[in-house]
C-alpha cells in the first residue's frame, strides 16, 4: 500500500476525486439538480479535509459516507454515462481503502438496485469485486448481499456477464476464506486440532466465531444448502442456482482452504453433517442406474446418471479423500466403496471411465493409499477397501477384454456372475476380426482371445492428469476413445505400483539407517546418554513394528490383484514399452515382497515372470508345484465377483526369436521363445542381479527357469562355470535369429554377472541362491539317470562360479556346496559327472590360491575345510571322477605344494586311496603325485606327515596292475628312507615336540595316546613304519616286487638301522623281522606247485622259476639270509636286548623249516644263513686277545658317548669295522656282553638245530616215489661244512652222545643218492678217483673231531674208538655201498659201466664211494698211527675193526668194485699191523686182543688165497705187481708175526704155517683139460712162502720151546708140500706121453727140486743137535721120488733135478752098526 500512502498518490487522489465531482455536476447539471449539488458540497468537503488534517487518507475514510454520497446519488441515476463516471470513481475510492463499513454497505445497496435494473452489470461485478479485495470493510449482511448480486448476475442472459459473473463468484468465495485464513494469521493463537462436537446439531451456533470465520461459515453453509436444493440460510435473495456451479465452488474451497475445515470443529462438521451427507445422496442415481436393465423392472423410473455432476461430484469426492481423509474416515468408506462400484462392467462407458480417473488420482498417492490400509484394512470389521480397490482395477481390465459382442443382451446381464465363462465364449465370435485387424500390431496395444485394445499415452507417469474429470463444460457425456480406460487403468496399475514400493522403500531405508545410527550410540561408551539411547532405540523398534504391520497390510491386500491384473496383461501386451513397464511393475512388487519378507506373494510375481519368460504351456514342474500356482487355479472373490486369473492365451501374435528343444526327459519336438519371452527373460536376470538378496527361496524358480531358458537357446558351460553358445547335442539343433544371435553374449554375460552379483549377497541369502542350485542340480541328476543323453549343467556351472566370485567367505558356503558337487560327482551319466568333477576341484584350486584374510597358513581350519572334499572324492569309484581329482592334486602339488602344512596327511590320503581294481592310468597318476612328493616336498611337510608318506609309497607298492609302479614305489622308500638319514636331527626333534603336545592333549582327555609302534619314540615308530611297509611288500604275490622290497628292507635297515635307539631293536626284531620271517615261510609252504607258463607269451621264465613255489622260495631266501645277516652284524646290538637268546632259538626255528623244506634252493639259503650265523665273531676277551683282529668287512657303528640310560638325545653314530670294535672293547671298559654262559647256550641251541635238520633232512623217506623229495649234494655238503664252525663253540661240552648222533648224520649225509640228471655234474669221471664235495666236508668234519680229541683232555679221548668206527663205516663202502632207506638206485661200479650210467632209467644215482671210502682209510691209518697205544683203542678193540673191515676187500681182491681198492687194503693193513702188532704182542697178557689172531688169519688167508679170479686183460706185468703185493704179505709174516710166535696163541701160529705151506706149492688143476689153460703160477710167492717156511724151520737161536716147534712144524710141513708135488709130477709125466707139461707145472717141479737141494745145503749148515731125526728121514725119503724124475723130457727139469741130486752124496756113507743108530 506504500504507493497509495505517499503524499504525491494522496495529491494525485485529491485532485482525482475533485475532477471526479467536477465532472459528475457538469453531468447532472441539466437533468439531475441535487445529484450536481451534492456533488459540489463533496468538492468543498474535500478540500476542507486535505486542508485540515494531517491523516488525509484517515479523515477521508472518517468521512467516507459523504464524499460517496454524490457518485451514490449518480448512479441512482441509472444514467449509463453518470453510472459509469461514479463506479470508476467508487473503484478509485476503494483501492486507496478510504471507504468506511458504512460507506460501504450503502454502495452494496446501490450495486443491488443497478443488478436489479440490469444496468452496467460488468461494472457492478468490477465493483464488487474491489470492494471486497481491497480490505475487509464489507462482511456480514453486507457481504452476503454482495456476494447474492454476484450470483445473480452469473445466470443473465447474457453469455459474457454469466462467464464473468462465475468468475468473480468463484474469486469472491475464495476472497471470503483467504480472510479467514488471514484472520486467523493475525490471531496466532495456537489453535489446537478441534474436538469433533458430535452432538452440535444447531446449525447457527457460530457465536465461538472470529468475524471473517463466521462469514466464511455462513457462505459455505448456504452453498451446501443450495446445492441441495434447499432455500440458504445467509445469501438472502438468491433466485436460482446451479448443481454443477455449486459442486464446483465447493470443490474449490474445499480443495483451496483445507485447513479452515481441520482447524475449527464448526467447519468439519459442516464437511461430515452436510457435505457428505449430501454428495452420498447425489451419487444415488448412478449407484442404482445399470446399463441396459428394461425398466418395467422396477416400479419407480430409475433416474439415468448425468454426466456433469457425477464428475463434479467425483472431483469433489477426490478432494475430500485427498485433503480431508483423517476426519472423515467412515465418509471416505463410502466413497471409495461407490467408486469401486462405478467400475463395474454395467455402468455406463464414460462413468467408467471418470471412476478410473478418480482412481488413478488416488493411485498416485502412496501415503494415502498406506492410510486407507490402516483405517480399513488393518481394522477388524471393516471393508478391505484398499484391497477392493486394487481387485476393481483388476477386474475392470479384465472386464475389458472380455466386452460382449455387441447386440447379446442376454449376455450382458449375465455378465457379472459369470464373466469366466462368457469370456472364452465371446473369443470365436471375434475370431473374424483377428484375421484382418490381428497379426501384425503396428500400434501399441493388448491383444487378448482376439479383443484388441490400443494403448494411448494419457499422462506422464506418476502424475493423474485426466482428461475427462476436466471436461467441466460438457453437458452430454462424451464418447470415451476406445482403449481410453485400459490405458488409465494400466496407468493405475503402474503408479499405484510405483507409489507403493517407492513409498515403502523409502521407508524401509529410513528405518534401517534410524536403526543403525541408534545402536550404534547405544553401544557408545557415553555412560550419560546411554538411558536415552536404549529409550529411543525401543521406540524406534515400536514404530518399525507398527511400520512393518502396515507395509506387509498393505502388500498383502494389494498383490492379488495386481498380479492377476499384471498376468493378464502382460499376457496380452504386444508392445515392448508396456511389456517393460509390466515386467518393471512385477519386479518391483517381487523386490518389495521379498524385503518385507512376505514369501507367497514374491513366489508370485516370480512365477508370473517366469511364465512368462518360457514358451506358453511349458512343462516346469516348479511353476506349477509351488505355492505361486495355487493362484492360477483359484478365484479370488472381489465384492462378491469372481475373478478368475486368466492363464496365458496360446494365440499371442508375438514375434518367434528362437527355437529349441525343451529340457525334459523325453524332448517332445521343439518349443518357440518370442521377443518377449527374452524380455521376461532379461527382467528375471535383472530381479535376480538386483534384488538377489530378497529371493529367498524363490531363486529355486528364477534358477530353474534360467536353466530351462538356457538350455532352449543352447548355452553350454565352459571352463569357470560361464555360459557360452554351442551346439545342442542332440536332436533338432536350436535355430536362432539374428536378432537373438547377437543377444546370447549378452545374455550369456549378464548370467554371469547375476552370479559374480551374488558376492554382495548377505550370508543367508547366499544360502537360499546355493540352496535352490543345488535342488536344481538333484533335479537336472534325476533326469540325465538311466540315458547317456547331454544333461543340463547350468546349476552345476553356476555353483562353480558363485563358489569363485565368493571365495572371500568360502566357508559360508562351503560345506553345503562341495557336499552337493560331490554328489554330482557320482551321478551315472558321464558328462554330468565330468562337471561335477570339474566344478569341484576348480574351486579347491581356487581356494587353494585365493588370498584370504588371514592367510591359508595362519588359518589351518579353513585349508583343511578347502580340501576336505577332496579327500571325500576318494569315495567315489568312477575312474574319470579320480583322475580329475588326482589331476587337481598334481596342480595343487606343483602350485601350492610349499604351503600345504597341515593339508598334507589329506592330499596324501587322497593318493593312498587308489584302489587296485581302479585302472592304470589311475594308478599311474596318483603315483605321480607321489613321486613329486618324495622328490620335491618331504622338507616342506610337516614331520608328522611321513608316516603317511610311507603308508602311501606302500599302498602303491602292492598295487599289482603296473610292476613297474610297484618297484619305482620301492626305490622311493628307499630314497625316503635316506631323507630320514639325512635330516634325522630335526624329524626327531620335531616328532618329538609334536608326541609331548599330544601326550599332554591325550593327558587332558584321559585317553591313552595311540600310535603304532608305542612306545617306542616317535622318530623310531617313522622307521618301524617303513620297515613294516617293506616288510609287506616282502610278502606281495608279485616275486619282483618281493625281491626288490626284500632287498630294500636289510639294505635300509643295515644302512641306517645304527639310527634306531637300542631298545627298538626288539620291535625290529620281533615285529618286522620275524614276522615276515612266518609271512614268507607260511607263503612258501602253502605256495603252488603249478608250473607257471611264460607269461604273457614275450617273457620267458627260467625253469628254476617256473613256479610259484621256486618264486616263493627265492624269497624265503632272501628274507632268511637278510635276517640272518642282520643278526650277524648286529649282534652286538641285539646280544644286550634282554630276549636274545629267545630270539635266536626262534632264528634257529626259521633256519631249521627253511632248511628241511622241500626246496632244494631254500633249505642250501638256509643253511648258508646258519653258516652266517655261526661266523660270528665273539668279543674277545682280554685273556685271549688275537694278534690281529679277523678281518670282516662289514661296517659296524659304534656308539660314541656314555651308554647309561635310555637318554633323550641320540649319540651320533660313526660306523667303524669290527676290528676296531673290538680293539676298543680290549682297550677300555670291558665290553657290553652277557657272560659265556649264555653264549654257549646259544651255541648248544645252534647244535640241537644242526642236529635236526640232519637227522631230519637225511632220514631216508619210507617210500618213494617220482616226487619224493631227496636232499641235493651242495646242500648236504654245506650242512656237513657247518660242523666244524659249530663244533668250535660247543667242544667243551660234546660228548659221546653227540658224537653217536653227528655219526648218524654223517652216515645218512653220505648216503643220499643223487638225481640222474645232476650226476653229471657232481660225479667225477670214472679215471679220476676223486671224492665229492660232500664227501670232502664229511672227512673234515672227523677230522676237526680227531684234532681236537688229540689236543683235548683225557676224557674226551674215549672218543677215538667211536670215530675209527664212523670211518671204518666209511671203508666198508668201497665194496658195498650204502642202501639209502628202500630206494632203488643204480650203483655206479667200474668205468666198465661207465656206458650204462649216461642212459641209467634209474632215477637216482649212488655215488662212487670207492674214493671215498679210500680216503677214509687212509684217514684210519693215520690215525691209528697215531693213537695205537691209547687205552681206548686198546680197550676197544680199534685194531681188530681194521682188520675186520680190511677182510672185506682184501677177500673180494679181483671182485672189488675198483682195483685201487684192495691194492690200498693190502697197505693199510701193512702199515696198521706194523703198528698194531707190537701194540698187540705187549697186551698178550691181558687178553685184549685174543680175538683179534683168529681175525687176522682169516684175513691173511682170504686175501693171500682169494676165491676171486683175476681179469682176463690182466697184462704179465700188473700180475707180476700184483705178485709182489703177495710177497710183501708174506714179508710181513716173516719178520712180524713169526719171529714172536712165542707171544702168539699157537692155533694163529699153526694157521699161519699152513698157509705159508699152501702157498709154496704152486696149487695145480687135477684134471688134463684144465692144465692146458695158461694158469700163471705166482712163482715168486711161492718161493717167498717156501723160504719163510725153510727160514722157520732152521731158526738157530731157539729161545723158547715155542720156537723149536714152529721151525719142528714148519719143516715138517715144506718137505711133505715137496713129496707131494715130485710125485704129482712124475704122474702126469707119465700119462702125457710125447706132449710136454703146463708150463706152470714145470715151473713147480724145478722150483721144489731147487727148494729140496736148498734144504739139504741148510740142514747141513746147521747143529746137528737143531735137526731133528725125524727131519733126516723125510729129507732121505724123497732120494727115490728124485730118481724117478730122471726119465722127465724137459731139459730145465734135468737140470734142476741134477742140482739136487748131488748133495744126496753127503749122505752116502757106510751104515753103521744097528747099535749106533739105534742110539742116535
Amino acid at each position: 500500500m506504500s504507493g497509495t500512502n505517499s503524499p504525491e498518490a494522496v495529491k494525485k487522489l485529491l485532485d482525482n476525486m475533485q475532477s471526479d465531482l467536477r465532472a459528475l455536476s457538469l453531468e447532472c447539471k441539466k437533468k439531475f439538480p441535487p445529484v450536481k449539488e451534492a456533488a459540489e458540497s463533496g468538492i468543498i468537503k474535500v478540500k476542507t479535509i486535505a486542508a485540515r488534517s494531517t491523516e488525509i487518507l484517515a479523515a477521508l475514510k472518517e468521512n467516507s459516507s459523504e464524499v460517496v454520497q454524490p457518485f451514490l446519488m449518480g448512479c441512482g441515476t441509472k444514467e449509463p454515462k453518470i453510472t459509469q463516471l461514479c463506479l470508476a470513481a467508487i473503484q478509485r475510492l476503494m483501492s486507496h481503502e478510504v471507504v468506511s463499513e458504512t460507506a460501504a454497505g450503502n454502495i452494496i445497496n446501490m450495486l443491488w438496485q443497478l443488478m436489479e435494473n440490469s444496468l452496467e452489470e460488468l461494472k457492478l461485478l468490477q465493483t464488487v469485486l474491489v470492494l471486497l479485495t481491497t480490505n475487509t470493510v464489507v462482511h456480514d449482511e453486507a457481504l452476503s448481499k454482495a456476494i447474492v448480486l454476484c450470483f445473480r448476475l452469473h445466470f443473465t442472459k447474457d453469455n459474457i456477464t454469466n462467464n464473468t459473473a462465475a468468475a468473480t463468484v468463484r474469486q469472491v468465495v475464495t476472497v471470503v476464506f483467504e480472510r479467514m485464513v488471514a484472520e486467523d494469521e493475525r490471531h496466532k493463537v495456537i489453535v489446537e486440532q478441534p474436538v469433533l462436537v458430535q452432538g452440535n446439531s444447531n446449525r447457527r451456533s457460530v457465536s465461538t466465531l472470529k468475524p471473517c470465520a463466521k462469514d466464511a461459515y455462513m457462505l459455505f453453509q448456504d452453498l451446501c444448502q443450495l446445492v441441495n436444493a434447499d432455500a440458504p440460510y445467509w445469501l438472502v435473495g438468491m433466485t436460482e442456482m446451479t448443481r454443477t456451479f455449486g459442486l464446483e465452488l465447493l470443490e474449490s474451497v474445499l480443495n483451496d482452504f483445507p485447513q479452515v475445515f481441520l482447524q475449527h470443529q464448526e467447519f468439519s462438521f459442516l464437511l461430515k453433517e452436510r457435505v457428505c451427507p449430501l454428495v452420498i445422496k447425489l451419487f444415488s442415481p448412478n449407484i442404482k442406474f445399470r446399463q441396459g436393465s428394461s425398466t418395467s423392472s422396477s416400479p419407480a423410473p430409475v433416474e439415468k446418471p448425468y454426466f456433469p455432476i457425477c464428475m463434479r461430484l467425483l472431483r469433489v469426492v477426490s478432494v475430500l479423500i485427498k485433503q480431508f481423509y483423517s476426519l472423515l474416515v467412515t465418509e471416505c468408506e463410502i466413497f471409495l466403496s461407490l467408486l469401486v462400484k462405478f467400475l463395474d462392467a454395467d455402468k455406463p462407458q464414460w462413468l467408467r471411465a471418470v471412476a478410473v480417473e478418480s482412481i488413478h488420482r488416488l493411485c498416485v498417492q502412496p501415503q494415502l493409499l498406506r492410510s486407507f490400509c490402516q483405517s480399513y484394512d488393518m481394522k477388524q470389521h471393516s471393508t478391505k477397501v484398499f484391497r477392493d480397490i486394487v481387485n476393481a482395477l483388476g477386474s475392470f481390465i479384465q472386464s475389458l477384454f472380455l466386452v460382449p459382442p455387441t447386440g447379446n443382451p442376454s449376455a450382458t446381464t449375465n455378465q457379472a456372475g459369470n464373466n469366466n465363462t462368457s469370456g472364452p465364449a465371446s473369443a470365436p465370435a471375434n475370431s473374424g476380426m483377428l484375421g484382418i485387424g490381428g497379426g501384425i500390431t503396428l500400434l501399441p496395444a493388448f491383444e487378448y482371445r482376439g479383443t484388441w485394445i490400443p494403448i494411448l499415452t494419457i499422462t506422464i507417469q506418476g502424475s493423474a492428469k485426466a482428461t475427462y474429470l476436466e471436461m467441466l463444460d460438457k453437458v452430454e457425456p462424451p464418447t470415451i476413445p476406445e482403449g481410453y480406460a485400459m490405458s488409465v487403468a494400466f496407468h493405475c496399475l503402474l503408479d499405484l505400483v510405483r507409489g507403493i514400493t517407492s513409498m515403502i522403500e523409502g521407508e524401509l531405508g529410513e528405518a534401517e539407517t534410524e536403526c543403525q545410527t541408534t545402536t550404534e550410540a547405544a553401544s557408545s561408551p557415553a555412560q550419560s546418554s546411554e538411558q536415552q539411547d536404549l529409550q529411543s532405540t525401543s521406540d524406534q523398534m515400536d514404530k518399525e513394528i507398527v511400520s512393518r504391520a502396515v507395509w506387509e497390510e498393505m502388500v498383502n491386500a494389494c498383490w492379488c490383484g495386481l498380479l492377476a491384473a499384471l498376468s493378464l496383461l502382460l499376457d496380452a501386451s504386444t508392445d515392448e514399452a508396456a511389456t517393460e513397464n509390466i515386467l518393471k511393475a512385477e519386479l518391483t512388487m517381487a523386490a518389495l515382497c521379498g524385503r518385507l519378507g512376505l514369501v507367497t506373494s514374491r513366489d508370485a510375481f516370480i512365477t508370473a515372470i517366469c511364465k512368462g519368460s518360457l514358451p506358453p504351456h511349458y512343462a516346469l514342474t516348479v511353476l506349477n508345484t509351488t505355492t505361486a500356482a495355487t493362484l492360477s487355479s483359484k478365484s479370488y472373490s472381489i465384492q462378491g465377483q469372481s475373478v478368475t486369473m486368466i492363464s496365458p492365451s496360446s494365440d499371442s501374435h508375438q514375434q518367434v526369436v528362437a527355437v529349441g528343444q525343451p529340457l525334459a526327459v523325453q524332448p517332445q519336438g521343439t518349443v518357440m521363445l518370442t521377443s518377449k519371452n527374452i524380455q521376461c527373460m532379461r527382467t528375471l536376470l535383472n530381479l535376480a542381479h538386483c534384488h538377489g538378496a530378497v529371493l529367498g527361496t524363490s531363486w529355486q524358480l528364477v534358477l530353474a527357469t534360467l536353466q530351462h531358458l538356457v538350455w532352449i537357446l543352447g548355452l553350454k558351460p565352459s571352463s569357470g562355470g560361464a555360459l557360452k553358445p554351442g551346439r545342442a547335442v542332440e536332436g533338432p539343433s536350436t535355430v536362432l535369429t539374428t536378432a537373438v544371435m547377437t543377444d546370447l553374449p549378452v545374455i550369456s554375460n549378464i548370467l554371469s554377472r547375476l552370479f559374480e552379483s551374488s558376492q554382495y549377497l548377505d550370508d543367508v541369502s547366499l544360502h537360499h541362491l546355493i540352496n535352490a542350485l543345488c535342488s536344481l542340480s538333484l533335479e537336472a541328476m534325476d533326469m540325465a539317470y538311466g540315458n547317456n543323453k547331454e544333461p543340463s549343467l547350468f546349476a552345476v556351472a553356476k555353483l562353480l562360479e558363485t563358489g569363485l566370485v565368493n571365495m572371500h567367505r568360502i566357508e559360508v558356503l562351503w560345506r553345503p556346496l562341495t557336499g552337493h558337487l560331490l554328489e554330482v560327482c557320482q551321478h551315472p551319466n558321464s558328462r554330468m559327472r565330468e562337471w561335477g568333477a570339474e566344478a569341484l576341484t576348480s574351486l579347491i584350486k581356487a581356494g587353494l590360491t585365493f588370498n584370504h584374510d588371514p592367510p591359508l597358513s595362519q588359518n589351518q581350519r579353513l585349508q583343511l575345510l578347502l580340501l576336505n572334499p577332496l579327500k571325500e572324492m576318494s569315495n567315489i569309484n568312477h575312474p574319470d571322477i579320480r583322475l580329475k581329482q588326482l589331476e587337481c592334486v598334481l596342480q595343487i602339488l606343483q602350485s601350492q605344494g610349499d604351503s600345504l602344512g597341515p593339508g598334507w596327511p589329506l592330499v596324501l590320503g587322497v593318493m593312498g586311496a587308489i584302489r587296485n581294481d581302479q585302472g592304470e592310468s589311475l594308478i599311474r597318476t596318483a603315483f605321480q603325485c607321489l613321486q613329486l612328493v618324495v622328490t620335491d616336498f618331504l622338507p616342506t611337510m610337516p614331520c608328522t606327515c611321513l608316516q603317511i608318506v610311507v603308508d602311501v609309497a606302500g599302498s602303491f607298492g602292492l598295487h599289482n596292475q603296473e610292476l613297474n609302479i610297484s618297484l619305482t614305489s620301492i626305490g622311493l622308500l628307499w630314497n625316503i628312507s635316506d631323507y630320514f638319514f639325512q635330516r634325522g636331527e630335526t624329524i626327531e626333534k620335531e616328532l618329538n615336540k609334536e608326541e609331548a603336545a599330544q601326550q599332554k592333549q591325550a593327558e587332558e582327555k584321559g585317553v591313552v595316546l595311540n600310535r603304532p609302534f608305542h612306545p617306542a619314540p616317535p622318530f623310531d615308530c617313522l622307521w618301524l613304519c617303513l620297515y613294516a611297509k617293506l616288510g609287506e611288500l616282502c610278502v606281495d604275490p608279485r616275486p619282483a616286487v618281493r625281491k626288490s622290497a626284500g632287498q630294500t628292507l636289510f639294505s635300509t635297515i643295515g644302512a641306517h638301522g645304527t639310527l634306531l635307539q637300542h631298545l627298538t631293536w626288539h620291535t625290529v626284531i620281533w615285529k618286522v623281522l620275524f614276522h615276515l620271517l612266518d609271512r614268507v615261510r607260511e607263503s612258501s609252504t602253502t605256495a603252488d606247485k603249478e608250473k607257471i607258463e611264460s607269461g604273457g607269451g614275450n617273457i620267458l621264465i627260467h625253469h628254476s622259476r617256473d613256479t610259484a613255489e621256486k618264486q616263493w622260495a627265492e624269497t624265503w631266501v632272501l628274507t632268511l639270509a637278510g635276517v640272518a645277516r642282520i643278526f650277524n652284524t648286529r649282534r652286538y646290538l641285539l646280544q644286550p636286548l634282554g630276549d636274545f637268546s629267545r630270539a635266536w632259538d626262534v632264528l634257529l626255528d626259521h633256519i631249521q623249516s627253511a632248511a628241511l623244506s622241500k626246496n632244494n634252493e631254500v633249505s642250501l639259503a638256509a643253511l648258508k644263513s646258519f653258516q652266517e650265523i655261526l661266523q660270528i665273531v665273539s668279543p674277545v676277551r682280554d685273556s685271549e686277545k688275537p694278534e690281529t683282529p679277523p678281518a670282516v668287512n662289514v661296517p659296524v657303528p659304534v656308539l660314541i658317548g656314555p651308554m647309561s640310560g635310555p637318554s633323550l638325545s641320540r649319540p651320533f653314530i660313526r660306523t667303524d669295522s669290527i676290528g676296531e670294535r673290538l680293539g676298543r672293547y680290549n682297550s677300555s671298559e670291558p665290553p657290553i656282553v652277557n657272560d659265556e654262559l649264555e653264549d654257549l647256550n646259544l651255541w648248544w641251541a645252534a647244535w640241537n638245530t644242526w642236529y635236526k635238520i640232519g637227522s631230519e633232512s637225511t632220514k631216508p623217506p619210507i617210500t618213494f616215489d617220482k616226487l619224493t623229495f631227496i636232499p641235493s649234494q651242495p646242500f648236504l655238503t654245506a650242512l656237513i661244512q657247518i660242523f666244524p664252525a659249530l663244533y668250535q663253540h660247543i667242544k667243551t661240552g660234546f660228548n659221546m652222545d653227540d658224537l653217536q648222533k653227528l655219526g648218524v648224520i654223517l652216515h645218512s649225509a653220505v648216503s643220499v643218492p643223487i638225481s640222474s640228471d645232476a650226476s653229471p655234474f657232481i660225479l667225477p669221471s670214472y679215471t679220476e678217483a676223486v671224492l665229492t664235495s660232500l664227501q670232502e666236508a664229511v672227512l673234515t668234519a672227523l677230522d676237526v673231531l680227531q684234532k681236537a680229541i688229540c689236543v683235548g683232555p683225557e676224557n674226551m679221548q674215549i672218543m677215538y674208538p667211536a670215530i675209527f668206527d664212523q670211518l671204518l663205516a666209511f671203508v666198508e663202502f668201497s665194496c658195498k655201498p650204502p642202501q639209502y632207506g628202500q630206494l632203488e638206485t643204480k650203483h655206479i661200479a667200474n668205468a666198465k659201466y661207465n656206458q650204462i650210467q649216461l642212459f641209467a632209467p634209474a632215477e637216482w644215482v649212488a655215488l662212487n664211494y670207492v674214493p671215498f671210502a679210500e680216503r677214509s682209510l687212509e684217514v684210519v691209518v693215520d690215525l691209528y698211527q697215531k693213537t695205537a697205544c691209547h687205552k681206548a683203542v686198546v680197550n676197544e678193540k680199534v685194531l681188530q675193526n681194521i682188520i675186520k673191515t680190511l677182510r672185506v676187500p682184501l677177500s673180494l681182491k679181483y671182485s672189488c668194485p675198483s682195483e685201487s681198492t684192495w691194492k690200498l687194503a693190502v697197505s693199510s693193513l701193512l702199515k696198521v699191523l706194523s703198528i698194531g702188532l707190537p701194540v698187540a704182542r705187549q697186551h698178550a697178557s691181558s687178553g685184549k686182543f685174543d680175538s683179534m689172531w683168529p681175525e687176522l688169519a682169516n684175513t691173511f688167508e682170504d686175501f693171500l688165497f682169494t676165491k676171486s679170479i683175476p681179469p682176463d686183460n690182466l697184462s704179465i706185468q700188473e700180475f707180476q705187481r700184483n705178485e709182489s703185493i703177495d710177497v710183501e704179505v708174506v714179508q710181513l709174516i716173516s719178520t712180524e708175526i713169526l719171529p714172536y710166535a712165542n707171544f702168539i696163541p699157537k692155533e694163529f701160529v699153526g694157521q699161519i704155517m699152513t698157509m705159508l705151506n699152501k702157498g709154496s706149492i704152486h696149487s695145480q688143476s687135477s684134471s688134463f683139460t684144465e692144465a692146458e689153460i695158461d694158469i700163471r703160477l705166482r712163482e715168486e710167492f711161492s718161493k717167498m712162502c717156501f723160504e719163510t717156511l725153510l727160514q722157520f724151520s732152521f731158526s738157530n737161536k731157539v729161545t723158547t720151546p715155542q720156537e723149536g716147534y714152529i721151525s719142528r712144524m714148519a719143516l715138517s710141513v715144506l718137505l711133505k708140500r715137496s713129496q707131494d708135488v715130485l710125485h704129482r709130477y712124475i704122474e702126469d709125466e707119465r700119462l702125457s706121453g710125447k706132449c710136454p707139461l703146463p708150463r706152470q707145472q714145470v715151473t713147480e717141479i724145478i722150483f721144489v727140486l731147487k727148494a729140496v737141494s736148498t734144504l739139504i745145503d741148510s740142514l747141513k749148515k746147521t747143529q746137528p743137535e737143531n735137526v731133528d731125526g725125524n727131519t733126516w728121514a723125510q729129507v732121505i725119503a724123497l732120494y727115490p721120488t728124485l730118481v724117478e724124475c730122471i726119465t722127465c723130457s724137459s731139459s730145465e727139469v734135468c737140470s734142476a733135478l741134477k742140482e739136487a741130486l748131488v748133495p744126496f752124496k753127503d749122505f752116502m756113507q757106510p751104515p753103521a752098526s744097528k747099535v749106533q743108530n739105534g742110539e742116535s
